[in-house]
């Protein structure tokens, strides 16, 4: 089989044009072994390939300058399949880097939003002479529709009949037509036709494509015109969603939290408000402590296991024992009638019935296919999972570190202990079961929901547990010796400490992030699309020292420290007494501890000549704390004056100008982050704060910029591959700008919050500033809902109200309905491709549904790390679904908007 490859690209002086794929002849992916084109004139390059036998394939085309310089085209792969002719001309159009109409190639709009149904082949003819395969993308049709090519011939319609397009390669469409008699050249444009009365719907925008066939005498050839995307003349598709964690739902069905079952009921209501998208929180497997510590979904003991909570009890089999069965009725009464979710007691009714229920049912259950098939696709982490929980269970900790002989794993020893055959199997398989039931609940109601014609949107953590398996099963690929967190910034002023190990990328690399890959596999049989939390982790983290607490004293990993003799090419004398240990004098003692501060003196400090130091008992901020707070129960009896103590003996410890990098060989610093709001740093002479703030404008600011993107781009591209869900990005915070870069140019969706404008000189944002790729939303589970915020900050809400909303006077005290129906309209109407809000904010705009108690609707403050994650919708879903004025009225915005995903 012969292939003549050709592709129009206007290259530079020094530039050629190379073709490599996935066979032998193409190079096998090597760039080395790639085949070159040759220029033909008018930007326009060819080469004629000759393959052994019919096979299919893929390929793609890079620019190589100088040797070295290689720059591949974008988008995804291109496929060739067998087609039955001996020769081919491909005509190809070079695939953009940056191109926003490739995210709608993921599975949220091929598969939920614009899936089709039996779908219709190429229809094979005689092999004539003169045949041209058209072929265009086009997701975005809906199932009433298909699209049509029409033209300037009879084989085309003469511009009034349109030839229906074959959808069997969705969401490619092809059509093959038969030019006996042709005019030179063909002109020809898509179209969009309803399948029933075949009547045009909506024509291409632009002007008309054209096409030049050769004259190939006595060969019998097929020509395959790849077109790129419709050129839609409405704009782009732009939807709306709700967030709302599944915890949080309320139904009738619910045992004190909301349910997986419950994702049903919320699809049938977003499908009648025109909601297109649901977005909730992580959803796996927390239990570490059996405590309401376990509440917080970003803390996972595995990224593979679903959490238990959210199992239907009902669904999973009923008791014969009608006595217990009445006992757990009541005891679901008295849960549902709970303001917020019980964690603890909601677990410890639930955990009973799944023992119960597998007693009952699991000789039956294990011999099923269902089952059978679930184990056997999922053993590879199952197995591991199941072992952790019972050893778990056994020490009374996840801390692996106190399981005796278990503490380093031996996966040979595993397998004995998860041995159907040991008398303990039972502890064992419970897990297997549990596990079986939730997977198998969460699907059907993804299901339901696809069938609505709703999407599911995930949260995929940046972090895991440090007793969790991942920690236990492969310690290599994470440091276990730091912790992550964030800087400060709008939710924390002494930046945040999420106690998760880093991530080893080095090791991760070198099996081109198996791990990873294996995650996000797993996440996409549930979702269509998903939220990388914290996406700045794959360019750095920020890490801190196992024993320190705050995230002041982190330090960005990877990052470049400074040397000493470099700190002092700036123009100041380093003093390492002075700038890296804590920084205590008498002037500033009093006012952190008030009428403690002699007691302070004389038991946790020593002095110095000019200063203090702390005592060596007291020298990391996690002995102070586990001083004062050795355990849980004591942490919640404090004492006033001791926590002032502690607290203050803490921020002292934060009292330093530079952090000793622990990975470099020499001796090399990082700049405090926010020093400048230290005693240390106010105590310092004119000349050393000004060259002080030189480093640090330029560390932070500018010193690690190309060193991020460089490692940022060795990691996302394969992980973005392992999947076809729609990626987004939490960019929020401390952002450097090589982060909206790469996000830009791998067609990640960025986050846009109009309290957090990314723009440091504004003071809001507008939502119709965003960009087309990206989520625009007027809240997230870690800020005040836009009622709350409304109280929390009077003169914030009251320029908002004059500058934003653009009205005159005072602002009314209350966020009322139509000042939250005001602030819903003015993200409907932003070009951002998404916009998602929380299910709080929605009601905000009904003045009869929205809840009375304002602040008890917020999910998390990240600034506390005790935080109880119990938020409850007041409204049973079963109450929303039979509100039709609500829905219709929300409806109608969606619509009116634009936002109607279509």
């Amino acid at each position: 089989m012969k292939i003549l490859f050709r592709i129009n690209y206007v290259t530079e002086w020094g530039q050629d044009m190379w073709i490599s794929g996935s066979n032998e002849v193409l190079g096998n992916w090597d760039e080395s072994k790639a085949v070159p084109m040759t220029y033909v004139g008018n930007g326009n390059w060819e080469s004629e390939i000759y393959f052994p036998e019919e096979q299919g394939f893929v390929y793609k085309y890079f620019v190589r300058q100088n040797v070295y310089e290689i720059t591949w085209e974008g988008g995804k792969n291109r496929s060739f399949l067998p087609v039955g002719f001996p020769f081919v001309v491909i005509n190809d159009n070079w695939q953009l880097q940056i191109d926003e109409e490739s995210v709608l190639f993921t599975k949220l709009f091929t598969q939920v939003l614009f899936k089709r149904e039996g779908k219709s082949p190429i229809k094979s003819k005689a092999k004539p002479f003169n045949r041209v395969r058209f072929r265009v993308s086009v997701p975005r049709v809906n199932a009433n529709q298909v699209v049509g090519l029409v033209g300037n011939n009879k084989a085309l319609g003469i511009w009034a009949k349109p030839i229906q397009m074959s959808d069997e390669h969705f969401p490619f469409w092809s059509v093959d037509v038969d030019f006996k008699e042709y005019h030179l050249p063909i002109h020809y444009k898509y179209v969009i036709i309803d399948k029933k009365s075949g009547e045009i719907g909506t024509w291409e925008e632009g002007e008309e494509r054209m096409l030049l066939l050769d004259n190939v005498d006595g060969e019998l050839v097929l020509h395959i015109q790849n077109d790129q995307h419709f050129r839609f003349p409405a704009g782009k598709w732009r939807g709306a969603g709700v967030a709302v964690p599944v915890f949080s739902l309320r139904s009738d069905e619910g045992f004190g939290t909301g349910e997986f079952n419950d994702l049903k009921k919320l699809s049938l209501w977003a499908r009648e408000a025109g909601l297109k998208v649901i977005q909730i929180l992580p959803i796996n497997e927390t239990i570490a402590t059996h405590s309401w510590l376990d509440s917080y979904p970003y803390k996972a003991i595995s990224v593979f296991a679903l959490h238990p909570i959210y199992l239907n009890l009902d669904l999973m089999g009923k008791l014969d024992d009608e006595k217990l069965l009445d006992e757990f009725e009541m005891v679901k009464n008295i849960l549902n009638s709970n303001t917020d979710v019980d964690y603890v007691e909601v677990m410890r009714a639930k955990s009973r019935y799944y023992k119960l229920i597998f007693d009952q049912t699991w000789n039956d259950v294990k011999e099923s296919a269902p089952y059978k098939a679930f184990f056997k696709a999922n053993s590879y982490w199952l197995e591991d999972y199941a072992a952790f929980c019972f050893l778990r269970d056994r020490y009374k900790t996840a801390n692996f570190r106190q399981w005796d002989e278990w503490a380093v794993y031996d996966a040979n020893k595993i397998k004995k202990l998860v041995d159907p055959k040991a008398p303990h199997f039972e502890h064992i398989a419970v897990h297997y079961f549990i596990q079986y039931h939730l997977d198998k609940q969460l699907q059907e109601a993804i299901d339901f929901g696809h069938k609505q014609g709703v999407a599911f949107k995930g949260d995929i953590p940046i972090g895991i547990s440090p007793n969790s398996i991942e920690a236990w099963t492969q310690p290599t690929l994470f440091n276990l010796n730091g912790q992550a967190g964030a800087p400060p910034d709008g939710f924390a002023v002494l930046g945040q400490n999420w106690g998760f190990p880093t991530y080893n990328w080095e090791v991760m690399e070198k099996d081109n992030f198996q791990w990873w890959k294996k995650r996000l596999t797993a996440l996409s049989k549930y979702f269509d699309a998903y939220r990388i939390d914290h996406i700045l982790g794959f360019f750095r983290i920020w890490e801190i020292p196992q024993q320190a607490m705050h995230g002041l004293l982190g330090y960005f990993r990877p990052g470049l420290p400074m040397e000493i003799d470099e700190i002092q090419n700036w123009g100041i004398v380093f003093d390492e007494k002075r700038f890296t240990k804590p920084y205590i004098k008498d002037h500033f003692l009093n006012e952190i501890f008030g009428e403690y501060t002699d007691e302070v003196k004389s038991k946790y400090l020593v002095k110095k000549k000019e200063n203090y130091s702390i005592l060596s008992e007291y020298d990391t901020q996690k002995k102070v704390y586990n001083h004062f707070s050795p355990d849980q129960k004591s942490e919640e009896n404090i004492s006033e004056k001791d926590a002032v103590i502690r607290d203050g003996l803490i921020s002292l410890l934060d009292e330093v100008l530079f952090i000793r990098d622990p990975y470099s060989a020499s001796e090399a610093y990082h700049p405090r982050i926010s020093m400048h709001y230290s005693y240390s740093y106010a105590d310092l002479d004119p000349h050393t704060k000004m060259k002080l703030n030189e480093i640090y404008i330029d560390f932070f600011f500018h010193r690690h910029e190309d060193f991020w993107k460089e490692l940022a781009y060795r990691k996302l591209p394969s992980l973005l591959e392992s999947s076809d869900m729609l990626v987004c990005g939490e960019d929020l915070g401390m952002v450097p700008d090589c982060v909206t870069e790469v996000m830009k140019n791998l067609n990640i969706l960025s986050l846009e919050i109009q309290r957090m404008p990314k723009n440091p000189d504004i003071e809001f944002a507008h939502p119709a500033d965003a960009p087309y790729l990206s989520v625009c939303t007027t809240s997230t589970h870690d800020m005040s809902t836009i009622r709350g915020w409304w109280e929390e900050a009077r003169d914030k809400t009251q320029r908002f109200y004059n500058h934003v909303l653009g009205h005159l006077g005072d602002a009314p005290y209350f966020a009322e309905p139509w000042i939250c129906n005001e602030i819903i309209q003015q993200h409907l109407y932003s070009p951002a491709m998404l916009t998602i809000f929380p299910i709080q904010d929605l009601l905000a705009i009904d003045g009869v549904l929205r809840w009375s108690e304002t602040h008890r609707e917020r999910i998390n403050v990240p600034s506390d790390e005790k935080n109880k994650w119990r938020y409850r919708m007041i409204l049973p879903l079963e109450e929303l679904l039979k509100d039709e004025e609500f829905t219709n009225t929300l409806k109608s915005m969606i619509n009116v908007s634009g936002r109607d995903g279509k």
